[in-house]
């Protein structure tokens, strides 16, 4: 049976997930489902996930291995640090991000006190990463020697403060020393799949380079 990966390479969890089966040799099959289309709201893929939400996996025995520590007291320590990105870091970079950047794109307004509440959540999430997830002698979350889906989650959050100015981009991230370096080691630890499976962002981060620059 093939694994199949319901996705859309501009959803932050659907990176995460190709990178994570991309660098484990997990063989599947990519689907795409276009958000931008509203593919994931056709009835088609509500019958494979009702929730309407990628990315999505259809495979009857799958379960994650590897990288997803078969520990249990390791696996509910990369648990907590998926609940916590919900709640912090993801609602700190979307509030941002749409309301500062997207917005318009969806036929939204912008709302620059939104997107500087979101951009405060950011930060603050960004520094608990620097100060407390980053922990230990490992190069990745909670000490570890070897980058788990935890941190392909959150990286992939915050690779996406691509599309946003460069300065505002590095006025951001620049404070936080190890989290730059955390980024780094992650991308170098799962080369060539983390770079690919972005390329979709870095065109849009062109894009709208090339747009901010025509104003």
């Amino acid at each position: 049976m093939t694994l199949k990966l319901y996705v859309d390479r501009m959803s932050q969890p659907s990176r995460a997930l190709l990178i994570f089966c991309k660098a484990n040799g997990i063989e599947f099959e990519e689907v795409q489902i276009e958000l931008s289309k509203a593919q994931h709201r056709t009835p088609e893929f509500g019958e494979i996930n009702p929730m309407k939400q990628v990315p999505a996996m259809v495979d009857g025995d799958f379960t994650l291995f590897e990288r997803y520590p078969a520990d249990l007291r390791e696996r509910a320590m990369v648990d907590s640090v998926l609940d916590w990105h919900h709640s912090n870091l993801r609602r700190g970079s979307v509030g941002y991000l749409l309301n500062g950047t997207f917005a318009p794109a969806l036929g939204l307004p912008l709302n620059s006190q939104a997107a500087a509440e979101g951009e405060k959540l950011l930060s603050a999430s960004l520094n608990k990463i620097d100060s407390f997830w980053l922990q230990g002698n490992g190069k990745f979350l909670l000490g570890n020697t070897q980058p788990s889906i935890a941190d392909l989650s959150l990286i992939c959050e915050i690779t996406e403060l691509q599309v946003v100015d460069e300065k505002d981009h590095d006025r951001i991230l620049s404070p936080f020393k190890k989290v730059v370096k955390w980024i780094e080691d992650v991308k170098e630890a799962t080369a060539p799949h983390f770079d690919e499976v972005h390329t979709t962002l870095y065109n849009v981060k062109e894009m709208m380079k090339q747009q901010r620059s025509e104003k």
